[in-house]
């Protein structure tokens, strides 16, 4: 995939700035009112101001650097924002946004776009409906048969991605998850046909796997990143793209739970292994495009860096990396579903499983 790297929009932003005073039918987390909130229109996209929308969301604003960097801050999560930069540290790991944050007369202004369809999901992630739980997961091990994906010397893509997805595939059946693959074995298997196997089979996750590589910083550039795909209308924060379209995509009816998902797996990974973050990130891949369940897609490490290509080649360090992608998925799963139903309580004078008495039998409770 396409090596990319956290960089923001310099002052070439530069733009016709409208300001005006409006009020903003906010959907605050903590449940304040809506305040009167400034807005800015820039490059095209309506921009709000973060000290606005922080106070309807019981956050409290600090700048970090003066008109530079600036830190919101609850009890359960601290944002981190950097003027002319599209990345934002949600607590502690990189997610970058679709477009850049302002800093207009000492004031931090953040797109409109960006509180709804990314930081909204992260800090109240939807609720599945009771009976739709995460039971099915296919694991789709990128590249395969003529398509090899990248080189580095002797080492292939497609052979590192497929030994990672028959190790998670093993992990998350012992975790007690349905599990398929896309390919089990060096074939090639189309793009487009990837989500559709895992349509065929009612899946509930989607998990695209692979390795990265970087045509030029070889020595520097190393890390995990993981995809969702873009909102309609926005930009990818990727170099390239498989579908050029912007409109509205299958995947996109999930675009609230890819990114949960996303997050979850990002974090998982990077604390778990220590990698370097390089971010969640938005593209229009073509398996996430078409993918009509949740859906990632990881790159893994870079084949391209000296050290982080041994650990790829290295069958104890994809096997941790299998562990941090499960408890990546277990995560998400907790966030997502609705609690089991409780047992109601045995009424008085009903039967025990004494001696001498009939046995009672509980009802089986749903789930898995």
């Amino acid at each position: 995939m396409c090596p990319g790297t956290l960089r923001g929009v310099k002052p070439a932003f530069a733009l016709a700035v409208v300001l005006s005073l409006v009020l903003w039918p906010m959907q605050p987390v903590a449940g304040a009112a809506p305040p009167a909130v400034e807005s800015m229109e820039l490059a095209g996209q309506r921009y709000l101001r973060l000290s606005d929308w922080a106070a309807g969301n019981s956050f409290v604003l600090r700048w970090i650097q003066r008109d530079e960097a600036l830190a919101l801050t609850n009890r359960n999560h601290q944002l981190v924002f950097q003027k002319d930069s599209k990345n934002c540290v949600f607590d502690g790991i990189n997610v970058v946004l679709s477009y850049p944050v302002a800093v207009h007369n000492g004031v931090g202004f953040i797109a409109e776009h960006d509180l709804r369809a990314t930081l909204a999901p992260l800090l109240s992630p939807p609720m599945a409906a009771p009976t739709n739980r995460v039971r099915t997961i296919v694991i789709d091990p990128g590249h395969g048969g003529k398509d090899p994906g990248f080189q580095v010397g002797p080492n292939q893509e497609k052979k590192y991605t497929l030994l990672l997805a028959l190790e998670l595939r093993d992990q998350l059946k012992q975790a007690g998850f349905n599990v398929a693959l896309t390919r089990t074995s060096d074939t090639f298997v189309e793009k487009s046909a990837r989500p559709e196997i895992a349509r065929k089979l009612g899946a509930d996750l989607f998990i695209s796997l692979h390795w990265n590589s970087a045509s030029t910083a070889k020595e520097s550039v190393r890390g995990v990143q993981t995809y969702c795909v873009t909102p309609p209308g926005a930009p990818s924060s990727n170099e390239g793209a498989d579908i050029s379209d912007t409109s509205a995509q299958p995947g996109n009816r999930n675009n609230a739970k890819n990114l949960v998902l996303a997050y979850q797996l990002q974090k998982s990974i990077v604390q778990g292994l220590g990698t370097d973050d390089r971010g969640v990130r938005r593209a229009r891949f073509t398996v996430l495009c078409l993918a009509q369940m949740p859906a990632i897609l990881i790159e893994g490490g870079y084949m391209s860096h000296p050290a982080e290509s041994k650990r790829i080649y290295d069958p104890a360090y994809r096997k941790q990396m299998a562990h941090a992608i499960v408890n990546g998925v277990m995560a998400y799963k907790h966030l997502v579903e609705p609690p089991a139903p409780t047992p109601a309580p045995a009424r008085s004078g009903s039967p025990t499983n004494s001696v001498g008495s009939r046995k009672h039998i509980p009802a089986a409770s749903r789930g898995r």
